[in-house]
C-alpha cells in the first residue's frame, strides 16, 4: 500500500479558537491509483492534500507512506520525499516569469543535485507535448501550456505519486481535458499515482475512484462508474 492514513486529525490553532480542519480520516490509496478528492469550500480537501504531500504534518493520528510513519522523520528527510519521491501541481502556475519553460523545469533536479538535468528537464517538457517551447517564457505561453510546464516541473524527478490541487481550475473546458488526458496518460503509461482536487464532478469522472469530504470528514469513498477518458487516451488504453 502506498498511501495508509489512519484517523488523521488537524486543528489549526486560530487566536483562541481551534479550527478542525480534518475529523479523523482513515483511507488508503494503492500504488498506480487515479483518485479524485472533492467536496465544498472548507471541506479539508487542501488540508488532506498538504499531509498527504508531506507539506504539513496530522495533529493526530498516522501516516504511512510506502511503508515509513511520516511522523518519525525530520525536515530534511521531508523535504528529501517531497522532491524526489511526490511532484506537485497547482491552480496557480507558480512559474518562475523571468525563466524558460526549460529552466523551470530544471529547478527541482538543482535541488536534488541530479545529474543530467538539462537532458532530463527536455523529456519531461516533450512529455507534455511541449518540446517546441523550451525556450519561452511564461509571459510568452498560453494557460494550458504554462500548466504543462508545471506537470513537466512536476514529473522530471519521476515521482511515484503526483499531487494536483485544482489543476483545472483556471482553464477553459478543451484545455482542461487536454490537462487531464496528460495526468490519464502518465497514470496509464508510467504507473503514476495521480491524486487531484477538483469542484467539477465532470473532471473527477476522468479518475477511477472518488473521495468525497465534508466538515473535514470522509463521507464517501467510491469507484467511478463509468470512467471517462480524454482524447486520444481511450485508444492507448485499448493498445495497452
Amino acid at each position: 500500500m502506498l498511501i495508509q492514513l489512519r484517523d488523521i486529525h488537524k486543528v489549526y490553532q486560530m487566536g483562541a479558537v481551534q479550527v478542525h480542519a480534518l475529523n479523523g480520516i482513515t483511507l488508503n490509496i494503492d500504488k498506480g491509483e487515479l483518485v479524485a478528492i472533492m467536496g465544498p469550500s472548507g471541506s479539508g480537501k487542501s488540508t488532506l492534500m498538504n499531509i498527504i504531500g508531506c507539506l504539513d504534518q496530522a495533529t493526530s493520528g498516522e501516516y504511512i507512506l510506502d511503508g515509513t510513519n511520516v511522523a518519525t522523520l525530520d525536515d530534511n528527510q521531508l523535504a528529501m520525499i517531497r522532491n524526489r519521491k511526490i511532484g506537485f501541481v497547482f491552480q496557480v502556475y507558480n512559474l518562475l516569469p523571468r525563466t524558460t519553460a526549460l529552466d523551470n523545469v530544471e529547478i527541482p533536479l538543482i535541488y536534488a543535485g541530479a545529474k543530467n538535468r538539462r537532458q532530463r528537464a527536455l523529456e519531461a517538457l516533450r512529455a507534455v507535448g511541449l518540446e517546441d517551447r523550451v525556450r519561452h517564457r511564461p509571459s510568452e505561453l498560453s494557460g494550458g501550456e504554462q500548466q504543462r510546464v508545471a506537470i513537466a516541473r512536476a514529473l522530471v524527478n519521476d515521482p511515484d505519486i503526483i499531487l494536483a490541487d485544482e489543476p483545472t481550475g483556471n482553464l477553459d473546458t478543451k484545455t482542461g481535458l487536454e490537462i487531464v488526458g496528460i495526468f490519464q496518460r502518465l497514470n496509464l503509461e508510467r504507473g503514476i499515482t495521480v491524486i487531484y482536487v477538483t469542484h467539477a464532478p465532470d473532471i473527477a469522472e476522468f479518475t477511477r475512484r472518488i473521495i468525497r469530504l465534508r466538515d473535514g470528514m470522509l463521507i464517501s469513498d467510491e469507484p467511478v462508474k463509468e470512467q471517462r477518458f480524454a482524447p486520444g487516451v481511450w485508444a492507448h488504453k485499448q493498445a495497452a
